[in-house]
């Protein structure tokens, strides 16, 4: 099955693949294509809804550093977070991007993809509520950093976000994960990195606009960065959800860190619904 979308003038081919069988009692898994002028090359996405007929509201989990759509899956079995709380889960393929417009790299313009293009072809392809507080999105490590980077810049496609083991300020690491790659070398140009920080878009969020749960292992070596965003959102009288538990940077952590927040926006959702 192929489906063509739509926006802002951008044709978006999707391919849809079955990747398991239907069931009735059980959430229903593809991986769909899509192909854009703003990403290098086409994206796979794993996207999951529930098994039962209706509309639900949808959640993005963004993977961390090295990983792509099957990252996710990975960790925590997002059939189940589908069907057990009514949610189409879609998980993209980060590309090692920052989920950034790459100030360094003009063809990887991550952040308009997701907001522009990807959110749309989501929306008319499965059974979604398309309004921003019926969407979320999360991820684990880089991810976590594109989850709050793109709610705060764009709180009207989403009116939830999380992030787990986040990289909330990525100013204390020049020679890691590709950054470089993104934003050029951090000592050539300090101020374009740190503009380019969870930490700093916080300065342009309106407390209350976003719903925001957000954790780290106490082992972590992101632990700081969390630490310190939570005190700054709490000097800014943002509302937010901030936990720890103890945990390293890993899969053991994050499968067990996700299930609160996704009982976190299950609330959110569930309150938008009165």
């Amino acid at each position: 099955m192929r489906i063509s979308c739509f926006n802002r003038g951008v044709a978006i081919a999707v391919a849809l693949i079955m990747a398991m069988s239907v069931n009735a009692a059980a959430a229903v898994s593809d991986t769909i294509t899509l192909v854009s002028d703003l990403i290098p090359v086409p994206m796979k996405v794993t996207v999951v809804r529930p098994s039962a007929e209706g509309r639900y509201p949808s959640l993005y989990l963004l993977n961390g550093h090295g990983g792509d759509y099957r990252k996710w899956p990975s960790v925590v079995n997002i059939d189940s977070i589908a069907d057990r709380y009514g949610m189409v889960v879609v998980c993209p393929s980060g590309m090692n991007s920052w989920y950034y417009d790459a100030p360094a790299r003009d063809d990887m313009k991550m952040e308009s993809f997701i907001t522009g293009e990807l959110v749309a072809a989501v929306d008319s392809a499965y059974p979604t509520l398309a309004r921003r507080e019926m969407r979320a999105v999360t991820g684990l490590s880089m991810g976590g950093h594109g989850a709050l980077w793109l709610a705060i810049r764009n709180p009207e496609i989403f009116g939830s976000a999380g992030s787990t083991s986040g990289g909330v300020d990525i100013t204390p690491f020049p020679n890691n994960w590709n950054l470089a790659e993104m934003l050029g070398r951090r000592d050539d140009n300090p101020e374009l990195w740190r503009a380019h920080t969870v930490s700093a878009a916080v300065d342009t969020l309106t407390p209350g606009r976003l719903n925001i749960v957000f954790d780290c292992g106490t082992e972590d070596f992101f632990y700081p960065v969390n630490c310190e965003l939570d005190a700054k959102m709490n000097s800014r009288k943002i509302p937010h959800e901030f936990f720890t538990m103890p945990g390293a940077h890993n899969n053991e952590y994050w499968s067990r860190s996700i299930w609160r927040q996704v009982e976190f926006f299950d609330r959110v959702f569930k309150a938008a619904e009165k």
